[in-house]
């Protein structure tokens, strides 16, 4: 193991609250709270605000707002956080070459390969650098853990939360881990913390204690080893740069079973459509398509077609998965479609549409603009969800409040302005139309700050937080 803290590890501040706190000057201070707001619905990240109430990451819906009634309960602008992401990364790039993505709000960096940092002094130095440079280009604070290696990074960057930095002295490791819960270190969960439990070991220091046999003993080989290893703050684990995608998918989860088979077509299009968009977006193509269904009763099927060659045309994709549509029983209603696209390669067969059905003849011109109607009904256009960003011909850029009985409320102001004024109109107003999200930040000076241009995209949840299983991915976001 390395000898100086030059291992970086960043965990920007309730990632997803906090952008919407500072998109949103009415919330600056506020309890809010971001996720699945139906029924089924889970917590993605709350701000600090509202953690005081006992509200966390991964929390089913219905219990947060039973703790925290009067928080703000917003729909995740997934869009506006890649973008803002994509800004944060790129600071990361500039102190080194090896980035370790581990979410969008979450990184390790190899500061010594970037010759960024040597020692205390220098690493310190740049973790102080990166969070002002965080601040200067998003607006947004991120805190900052320095040490020696990657797991001693993570525990440094807990210890600094919020909007800190904590570096972790050469040879204090041993003393700073030995009382802290095993559940501390990386791949002890609540099984093996339990299992650890009842074998009378509950701190890192006890697991060093036990001694490596026993741990085997108790875990088996592979993790007893690792375990006492990094109960004696050794880990090996390099930074590796980013991987390449495997593969590119969208999901939604809905807040009501659908039952209609017309219905349950036309999501799979959308969902086919926004899929091929992120392809593109990405530079990239795909041979295998794949269809993913839970049903009603919580089974879920995958479905899969692998074509002749790589593609990201719009009309193979939705064609591949309306046929694998086909192959599935909805009788009972769904709860969560996706459709995704594996395989991956950053080029084209150009003649792929081929690929599509078996020729069969051109619907007539009634017929296309017939379907073209039922795709886009008006009534799936004029439905406003909480922190979705709108502008009024009149009034300018606001953001949703709530919508109900033929009404939508609105708030108007943006990330510069005052606290702005509430608003409320007819579901159908033809002043009113959705927008992109405004940037945090206008006028830094810092050139990254120009990046992540930020586009129109339904916000729609990943699996893990919209859906009655799963969770934020990392346990203090």
């Amino acid at each position: 193991m390395r000898n100086a803290p030059t291992i970086l590890h960043l965990d920007m501040d309730a990632f997803y609250a906090s952008v919407e706190q500072a998109s949103k000057p009415s919330l600056r201070g506020k309890a809010v709270v971001v996720g699945g707001l139906g029924p089924r619905g889970v917590v993605a990240t709350a701000s600090y605000e509202a953690r005081v109430f006992g509200v966390h990451s991964a929390m089913p819906m219905a219990q947060a707002r039973r703790l925290a009634p009067n928080a703000a309960y917003l729909v995740p602008r997934f869009t506006l956080y890649r973008a803002i992401s994509e800004q944060v990364m790129a600071l990361l790039r500039e102190l080194s070459p090896l980035v370790e993505p581990l979410s969008l709000d979450e990184a390790f960096v190899d500061l010594e390969a970037g010759g960024t940092a040597w020692d205390e002094a220098s690493a310190r130095l740049a973790g102080s650098r990166l969070r002002a440079d965080i601040r200067a280009v998003t607006g947004l604070t991120g805190s900052v853990g320095l040490a020696a290696s990657k797991m001693l990074a993570k525990i440094a960057s807990e210890q600094a939360k919020p909007d800190g930095l904590v570096l972790i002295e050469p040879g204090s490791e041993r003393s700073l881990l030995g009382p802290m819960p095993v559940r501390t270190l990386p791949g002890v969960g609540p099984a093996t913390g339990d299992h650890l439990r009842r074998a009378g070991i509950t701190t890192v220091g006890e697991l060093a204690e036990a001694g490596e046999d026993e741990l085997v003993r108790l875990l088996g080989k592979a993790h007893g080893h690792a375990l006492y290893a990094m109960a004696l703050a050794h880990d090996e684990r390099p930074v590796v740069a980013e991987r390449e995608a495997k593969s590119v998918s969208v999901e939604d989860t809905y807040d009501v079973d659908i039952h209609e088979r017309l219905r349950i077509g036309l999501e799979v299009q959308r969902l086919a459509d926004r899929c091929v968009g992120r392809l593109r977006e990405a530079g990239l193509s795909g041979r295998t398509i794949v269809l993913k269904v839970r049903r009603y009763d919580f089974s879920t099927l995958t479905r899969s077609e692998t074509l002749r060659g790589p593609t990201d045309d719009q009309a193979v994709v939705r064609e591949a998965a309306a046929r694998l549509l086909d192959s599935v029983d909805t009788t009972g209603g769904v709860r969560l479609l996706g459709v995704g696209v594996s395989g991956l390669a950053d080029y084209t067969q150009e003649d792929l549409f081929a690929q599509a059905l078996p020729s069969r003849a051109a619907p007539a011109p009634e017929e296309a603009v017939a379907e073209v109607v039922v795709e886009r009904p008006e009534r799936v256009e004029r439905h406003w969800r909480a922190g979705q960003d709108v502008r009024h011909a009149e009034y300018g850029h606001g953001w949703v409040q709530g919508s109900g009985l033929g009404r939508v409320t609105v708030r108007f102001e943006t990330p510069q302005s005052t606290p702005g004024r509430v608003r409320t109109f007819s579901v159908g107003d033809a002043a009113l139309e959705a927008a992109d999200p405004l940037p945090l930040v206008v006028d830094s000076p810092h050139p990254i700050a120009r990046l992540g241009h930020v586009s129109s995209e339904p916000a729609s949840l990943p699996k893990s937080w919209s859906g009655t299983e799963g969770g934020d991915p990392t346990s203090r976001p």
